[in-house]
């Protein structure tokens, strides 16, 4: 290892972070310190710091060797066994891991047979985490272009016509997509920014919306309108439904990149007091008070 220093306080999370609180942390310092984003002096060294720390805290053996011996844990002969960067690219193939990435590779007969995890190649692996930048060496970067969709646009995808060096081309963009989503075409990407759309929001493959309903509708009952992702449904509110209650629509939320599978949708209700009553209104509701006032209105 090359430092002894406390990879939890170089992550600055503590002994007892869950494995995704250690990965949000080390996603976080590593935006900030990655060369390609941090040109002072000490980024590489940091970067190459809070990697290492990592690397040994988001593997559970390695975390608990580390717990247990410290850093001597991962020294030649020592109880951890050996380098957790272990691999690399002598002989006639290896394997390492460089942040949350693994990578594997072997050589024979002349060829390359390349597997870095589902990425063509360890290049798009940095370039999809970081916007671009690799330990492996620099590679000339490809052009990149942002243009901005409709919500419901990204949720059915569509078409664009887009004019790059004077040239009108179309490219498809695929259902499921959000804002961040990068999309490859011809010799240069494009960054989507997607519109927000003021009846719903999105968490994920799910979407979220409020309606708003009134008190007596929400006490009795009733069948409400509700706008989706696919237009107006119908939804039967059962009887006391009571205030920021949440109904869930299956399937009607977002659809997942490159799968048939969709989010739900979940529908808050919000009931609605009136603010002005005229007497009628008030006599009849101090009527129902009285006749039910153990178990109250709900």
């Amino acid at each position: 290892m090359a430092s002894d220093e406390n990879y939890y306080k170089i992550l600055g999370v503590s002994k007892t972070s869950s494995a995704e609180e250690i990965k949000k942390a080390y996603r976080k310092l590593a935006l900030t310190y990655h060369p390609d984003r941090n040109k002072s002096k000490e980024a590489s060294g940091k970067f190459k710091e809070i990697t290492q720390a990592y690397e040994v805290l988001s593997d559970p053996s390695k975390r608990q060797a580390y717990d247990q011996y410290g850093s001597a844990a991962f020294s030649q002969g020592s109880p951890g066994g050996g380098d957790p960067f272990g691999g690399g690219f002598g002989g006639q193939g290896g394997q390492g891991r460089y942040g949350p990435f693994s990578y594997t590779y072997t050589t024979g007969s002349g060829a390359n047979d390349f597997d870095f995890g589902g990425f063509s190649d360890p290049f798009e692996i940095f370039e999809q985490f970081f916007g671009g930048g690799s330990p492996f060496g620099q590679r000339a970067r490809r052009p990149v272009y942002a243009i901005t969709i409709d919500f419901l646009e990204a949720m059915h995808g569509t078409t664009k016509k887009i004019s790059i060096g004077g040239k009108t081309q179309t490219i498809k963009i695929p259902k499921g997509v959000n804002s961040g989503s990068r999309i490859r075409f011809g010799d240069y990407d494009i960054v989507l920014e997607v519109n927000p759309d003021k009846r719903f929001q999105r968490e994920g493959a799910n979407i979220i919306s409020e309606i708003e309903v009134s008190f007596i509708k929400a006490a009795l009952g009733d069948t409400i309108d509700v706008d989706t992702i696919d237009g107006t449904v119908k939804l039967r509110m059962p009887s006391g439904t009571q205030p920021d209650s949440i109904i869930r629509l299956r399937q009607r939320g977002a659809p997942v990149l490159q799968s048939s599978a969709r989010g739900d949708h979940y529908v808050r209700v919000k009931v609605v007091v009136p603010k002005h009553l005229n007497s009628k209104q008030k006599e009849l509701l101090e009527q129902f008070e009285k006749m039910d006032k153990k178990k109250g209105w709900f």
